[in-house]
């Protein structure tokens, strides 16, 4: 298992002097999946506008749960852990598109029948970050999939994309999303 995340908030005191506000665990760690053996969510900080306010000690706007987007108009940064494919990620596109919308993504799954679509596949309307940590992943495309190792960066703009781990060990990246909007028919 990687090692536990740790998430330091700053802040201001009365003075505007920067102070630590926070350090520890994110409050939210949430296994994905019916037997919570699939990927696991490490919700560090979302934000909800941009430009983002910038007060002396608001902390992170309340959320229930996990959310895959961020919010209107914001961002979020999370750590994902996937773990290696198994017979989990064997299934329907109707589970797919119920596994997205458990995490408010209702229209997120792009998994079809096809031969070879990873049931995973999905598609939101950001611009997302995502940074190899440790371990190997493969970024599936519709059309080709690229592996990747700690240290490689994805820039995803809006596309049809999933994260299948081929190794034999977690992958743990992060990933920082973007609200974003879509061009004139790419939506």
């Amino acid at each position: 298992m990687p090692k536990p995340s740790r998430r330091i908030v700053t802040g201001h005191d009365e003075k505007g002097h920067s102070i630590l506000l926070e350090d520890g665990p994110p409050p939210r760690i949430v296994a994905m999946g019916e037997d919570e053996e699939g990927a696991v969510f490490h919700e560090i900080w979302n934000t909800r506008a941009t430009p983002a306010p910038i007060d002396r000690a608001s902390g992170e706007p309340a959320e229930d749960g996990i959310r895959l987007e961020p919010p209107a108009g914001g961002t979020r940064i999370r750590l994902v852990d996937f773990p290696p494919d198994d017979d989990r990620i064997n299934i329907t596109p109707e589970q797919a598109r119920a596994a997205f919308a458990a995490i408010g993504a209702h229209g997120a799954s792009t998994h079809t029948d096809a031969e070879g679509s990873h049931p995973f596949m999905h598609r939101t309307e950001t611009v997302d970050y995502g940074i190899v940590l440790e371990g190997e992943i493969t970024l599936v495309l519709d059309r080709e999939a690229i592996p990747l190792e700690a240290g490689d960066i994805v820039i995803q703009r809006g596309t049809s994309h999933a994260w299948s781990n081929r190794s034999d060990r977690i992958c743990r990246m992060a990933f920082i999303l973007i609200d974003g909007h879509f061009e004139e028919g790419l939506g």
